[in-house]
């Protein structure tokens, strides 16, 4: 049985205390038992830490065989071999057929270092013994029977090395001193003071380990991504990728003008009621002092009486109801006020532009709504822009994300026209579900923002939930988010990948 940790520190205390040092810890043993160094390395930490020993590391290169020179130690070297497979002389000689048949690899490097030394001989019918004894020099040479070679003559050590039999190896051993508390008794030190050594007084006394401040601590439970997170930052990646810029969407709490009225949503749309919408109490209303009068007087006309080709809605706009603040229930809020600033710069620069942050909407709870979701929402403005480079960016950006099952709805949006539903299969459903919505943002809205009339702006978004749940195989998307979601499933969960 190998010497544990603790006989192999007792043993170096021992020679410590009969040598006053080890001035080299190679070939340590105990009990006649070779220590390797990283063993050895452990009790000397050990002692170190009682201040019981110190050590400086060495490093030395030593000579060591390779795989061919230890076989040769074990069983003899090949001319050696090759010499005592051979028949005496006076007998059959072996035939060189049979030699090579028989001895293998010994056959060929074996018999010229063999008839080097004059061991064998060859005759006309094969090969035969020239020696009757012989010294094996090259395994000698190659002995002891484990660990470094002693330093062998020059002549024995090139040979050696020419036949490539020994190797340089680095090894690392120690020279070990005596530390401020040496003594050869091992005492128990105590990993903490108990209730019982403070009453009997035994605290003061008792060996007590020292507090390691170099050691590693254990690692305290951290936080995890979530799952919306990691996709988040997914989404985040792609859009960087085609080029696109991030909106800021800081604004939670948005006014119904840039909300719904600058999107040519009507007044009276169901979406604006309390039942779709989350209204503020206090404060109530939001300061339209601050907006451009020009582009109030735009958005209130094409509202009640039309413009740029459109009837309008026939009915009087009322600023007090486009004062409404609300939380915002979606990101095209702030498109809307993005293309405003993009209109004001001249000349026009096509743009593209995304953002994926909260929005709020009364809604019913259930396996695939929330009142509260995240949506990701992408636009680019450009010149000659038509529903086909809708449709073909919308599929570029979702195989970025590895989803290919996709269908289109025709829909109805009050701001865009045309428009349409994006459905993307859901295995765990076993059906499509809607993932987001799309379409060209209406003349109405982008010649009240003062864009100019050749410019088109195409858009699309989509729920960041949805997607979350088809990659992450999620069916309840109350699993996902809210007071039902599993911890585990966080920690557990790793980064998407979209291929």
């Amino acid at each position: 049985m190998a010497p544990t940790k603790e006989q192999v520190a007792q043993a170096v205390l021992d020679a410590v205390a009969a040598n006053g040092a080890i001035k080299d810890t190679t070939g340590f043993t105990v009990a006649g038992e070779a220590i390797a160094q990283p063993v050895i390395l452990g009790a000397l930490n050990s002692l170190k830490m009682k201040e019981m020993v110190d050590y400086t590391t060495l490093a030395h290169d030593v000579l060591t065989l390779t795989d061919e020179g230890e076989a040769m130690r074990a069983e003899g070297s090949y001319e050696y071999r090759f010499w005592a497979a051979l028949p005496a002389a006076g007998d059959a000689p072996m035939p060189p057929a049979q030699a090579a048949q028989v001895l293998g690899k010994m056959s060929g490097l074996g018999q010229a270092q063999a008839m080097k030394r004059k061991w064998v001989t060859k005759t006309a019918d094969g090969w035969v013994r020239a020696a009757e004894a012989v010294q094996d020099a090259t395994r000698e040479a190659l002995a002891p029977a484990s660990g470094p070679l002693a330093a062998p003559s020059a002549a024995v050590l090139k040979e050696l090395k020419s036949r490539k039999l020994t190797k340089l190896t680095k090894i690392t051993s120690y020279a070990v001193t005596k530390g401020p508390c040496f003594t050869t008794e091992m005492k128990e030190e105590l990993g903490e003071i108990t209730a019982e050594l403070i009453a009997s007084g035994e605290w003061e006394t008792a060996p007590l380990k020292k507090y390691n401040f170099a050691a590693e601590g254990v690692l305290p439970a951290s936080g995890y991504l979530h799952p919306l997170l990691k996709v988040r930052e997914e989404f985040r990646q792609i859009f960087f990728e085609l080029g696109f810029t991030e909106m800021p969407t800081n604004r939670y709490v948005e006014s119904s003008f840039w909300n719904f009225d600058a999107l040519f949503q009507p007044q009276q749309h169901p979406a604006r009621d309390a039942h779709d919408t989350f209204f503020l109490k206090q404060p109530q209303n939001a300061d339209l002092s601050v907006v451009d009068p020009a582009l109030i007087e735009r958005v209130a006309h094409v509202h009640s009486h039309g413009a740029y080709g459109s009837l309008g809605y026939g009915y009087d706009w009322s600023k007090q109801e486009a004062e409404k603040l609300i939380l915002r229930t979606h990101t095209t809020a702030v498109s809307s006020r993005m293309l405003y600033e993009l209109a004001q710069q001249k000349p026009f620069k096509p743009t593209k532009l995304f953002s994926i942050d909260r929005v709020f909407r009364n809604e019913t709870v259930d396996a695939t709504h929330l009142a509260e979701f995240s949506q990701i929402e992408g636009l680019v403005a450009e010149r000659g822009l038509t529903l086909g480079h809708l449709i073909g960016i919308i599929h570029d950006f979702f195989k970025k994300l590895g989803i290919e099952k996709l269908r289109f709805k025709p829909a109805y949006n009050p701001y865009t026209e045309p428009s349409m539903e994006i459905f993307s299969w859901h295995e765990g459903l076993g059906k499509y579900v809607e993932i987001g919505n799309s379409g060209c943002f209406r003349p109405e809205m982008l010649r009240s923002l003062g864009l100019p009339e050749d410019v088109s702006v195409i858009a699309w978004g989509l729920s960041l939930e949805r997607p979350t749940m088809i990659k992450y195989g999620i069916n309840n998307i109350r699993d996902l988010v809210g007071h039902r979601v599993d911890l585990n499933m966080i920690r557990r969960n790793a980064l998407p990948r979209f291929d």
